[in-house]
């Protein structure tokens, strides 16, 4: 392609010239008036001189075209992967790149729009940042192919700076309805057996309904409460945590009847279920060695109200001081336990037997507030094999372990059980592989069906575990845990084997043994599965679009089940056995994301006005045919989108032809001259 172009390199400033020519024309007027001959040819040579000053030429380039550029951004939004959204998406941009590459001099410049994890679907963010890589000058348009739910629309669009236009092609229908369940304010933590509340709202769009509808409220999979709830109104739904640790609170609403998706009908809030204070009886027997073991592991821990009483003085010792005056204060054994037991959480009793502190109707009273729920904890000495042992009471029917009357003293290093490799309470506490410091002394028990985690001497139990009704009951049938505290031949686990028996008491989920847990991060769903039985484990895995797919977990020989499967999509992903129920987001997704769905031009539609673009519903219109149109034309038509033809080019060789040479000026100087003495001559 090859330019031409006047041009002018002056011999002397254009001032100069100007100042010339005005003299010049001031010399002509004279003469005009004095009707001088010759006037037509001194004028002519007035014109040549300023024309050889001006020095005119012929600028001849060759210039080769620059493609103009075309961004097409493609939405692929979770919103996006809704019904017949995908294909129509895939439809689209196949029929674009087709038609796209036979258009001369256009460059395609594709970008793919994926979900903000803070901000939704942030298409003028992604687009500032692709324009910035971008020759604003050959831009001849934008193309966005979405279903027109964009978060970050600016309030002015000529903010953007965006001198191209934005042709819209929505990937949904205008007749589009659905029904979303909105979670408007839910507790990050809530106090374990306090009332809590969550705020919902049913939004039917694009009319809202008048007819209540339910809406169900589980927390971990068990259903709790059923509400019907008016669409449009906020309600306040109650629940209460009956146990510490993360608490998966699930709301779900009825679907409405030709809904575009089940998606967002169910919404999801983790809650942190935290206890006060933790109200913890420790009732020490009698002094012996390891007396401070448990106080020193209970008062470590700031969130533990503990009471202890300890007696220094037992009965036996007989010197006949009454039994009532054995202690600095009175033993407050009614108060304990009759009227405040059900404040504790968990009764500690450390060597204890029966000496007539405590009468039966009190112990009878704590098996009863085990039986409903509260947590027990004996750690047994020589005692309990004796006429005085605990198990001679009537907590003979929560404790798990029945003395044989026979007590050990053969050393011996504790050791974890088959089961106790399962069980969260003990499992891994060997995996330093360290050896453990002895203890010597155990009481024989028969262990009945209660759970043996570690053995001692001779494979005898160690330490028991049960679930007694609702409550947790765990026995300890030695006194020497104290000498792993002290470090006694390089002592043990002794404070995180501790504080785990404790937890465990307390139902913390984390050492639950029945666990089903699900993390998700880098588009992989990783699934596990904690059983005490080394038996398969069927999954049910729900994606967020409704896709099920069915997974058998193998457990190893610690009883850990695991699974790792692709997650592409956005979302909460929900994981269920039968009886427990996890969820995970391996691709985080802002709220607003699942709020409205429905297809709409709304949000866009004042920039796609200002730039002078057009919309295009795919499902009711083809994609539309496409026009280079100048910078100063219509950019959009019924059927047609047009595209900004710059015609951009770049000078790859010039050259340069005077108008008027020094030899060409001098001769028409001189021939002017001649005539204009010529004509005057002949006067």
């Amino acid at each position: 392609m090859t330019g031409v172009d006047l041009v002018f390199h002056p011999l002397l400033p254009w001032w100069t010239i100007a100042l010339g020519a005005l003299l010049g024309l001031m010399l002509l007027g004279l003469g005009i008036w004095r009707r001088s001959s010759g006037i037509g040819w001194r004028a002519l040579a007035l014109a040549v001189i300023l024309l050889a000053l001006a020095g005119p030429s012929i600028l001849a380039e060759q210039r080769e075209r620059l493609s103009d550029e075309l961004l097409l951004v493609t939405d692929r939004t979770p919103s996006q992967e809704i019904g017949e959204r995908p294909a129509r998406t895939d439809q689209a941009i196949a029929e674009l790149r087709e038609r796209l590459g036979a258009v001369p001099d256009l460059d395609l410049r594709e970008v793919t729009l994926e979900a903000d994890p803070d901000r939704g679907t942030a298409l003028f963010d992604r687009l500032g940042r692709s324009l910035g890589e971008l020759d604003r000058s050959r831009l001849a348009g934008v193309v966005v192919v979405t279903d027109g739910r964009v978060h970050d629309v600016p309030e002015d669009p000529a903010s953007l700076g965006l001198d191209a236009p934005l042709h819209v092609l929505l990937t949904g229908r205008q007749d589009e309805v659905d029904r979303r369940l909105v979670v408007e304010r839910a507790p990050t933590y809530a106090m374990v057996g306090e009332p809590q509340t969550v705020t919902v709202r049913v939004e039917d769009e694009p009319v809202p309904g008048s007819t209540p509808v339910p809406v169900r409220l589980s927390i971990d999979g068990q259903l709790v409460s059923r509400a019907n709830l008016v669409p449009g109104q906020s309600t306040d739904l109650p629940f209460r945590l009956e146990r510490g640790g993360a608490a998966a609170i699930e709301l779900e609403v009825d679907p409405l009847e030709g809904q575009l998706t089940a998606q967002n009908d169910r919404q999801v809030v983790f809650v942190n279920g935290v206890r006060d204070r933790l109200r913890v009886l420790l009732v020490s027997g009698q002094p012996y060695p390891g007396l401070r073991v448990w106080r020193n592991l209970l008062k470590a821990d700031a969130a533990v109200d503990l009471v202890h009483f300890t007696i220094l003085r037992p009965p036996e010792k007989q010197d006949g001081t009454p039994i009532r005056e054995l202690a600095l204060i009175a033993f407050p054994s009614r108060e304990l336990f009759e009227e405040k037991l059900d404040q504790f959480d968990l009764v500690i009793f450390d060597r204890y037997a029966r000496r007539g502190l405590l009468p039966a109707i009190y112990l009878d009273n704590v098996a009863s507030w085990v039986e409903r729920g509260g947590a027990l904890l004996e750690a047994a000495g020589p005692e309990f094999a004796t006429s005085s042992s605990l198990f001679r009471t009537p907590l003979a029917r929560v404790l798990p372990g029945a003395p044989t009357g026979q007590v050990s003293e053969q050393p011996f290093t504790p050791a974890i059980t088959e089961l106790g490799r399962r069980h969260p309470v003990t499992r891994g506490l060997d995996a330093d592989g360290r050896r453990w410091g002895r203890w010597f002394r155990q009481v024989a028990v028969d262990p009945a069906d209660a759970s043996v985690v570690m053995a001692g001497d001779a494979e005898q139990p160690l330490l028991l575990l049960k679930r007694q009704g609702q409550g947790r009951v765990a026995q300890l049938l030695s006194d020497h845990a104290w000498l792993w505290a002290r470090g006694f031949e390089g002592g043990g686990p002794q404070s995180l084997l501790l504080r785990r028996l404790v937890h465990w008491l307390m139902k913390e989920p984390e050492l639950e043994e029945e666990e089903l847990s699900a993390e998700g991060a880098d588009r992989r769903l990783t699934i596990e599965r904690h059983s005490l039985e080394s038996l398969p484990h069927d999954v049910t895995v729900t994606s967020p679009s409704g896709g099920v797919q069915r997974l058998t977990l193998v457990p190893d020989e610690n009883g850990v089940a695991r699974a790792e499967i692709a997650a592409d999509e956005g979302g909460l992903w929900r994981i269920e056995d039968g009886q427990h129920v996890a969820f995970a987001s391996p691709l985080p997704v802002a709220r607003v994301e699942g709020e409205a769905v429905t297809a709409t031009a709304e949000p866009l539609r004042p920039v796609v006005q200002a730039t002078g673009g057009t919309f295009t519903w795919l499902a009711e219109q083809p994609v539309p045919d496409i026009r280079r149109v100048s910078e100063d034309r219509q950019t959009a038509g019924r059927g047609w989108m047009g595209l900004i033809d710059h015609g951009a080019y770049r000078v790859s060789r010039t050259e340069l032809v005077p108008l008027m040479p020094a030899w060409l000026a001098l001769a028409l100087l001189l021939g002017t001259t001649v005539f204009a003495w010529w004509r005057e001559g002949r006067r």
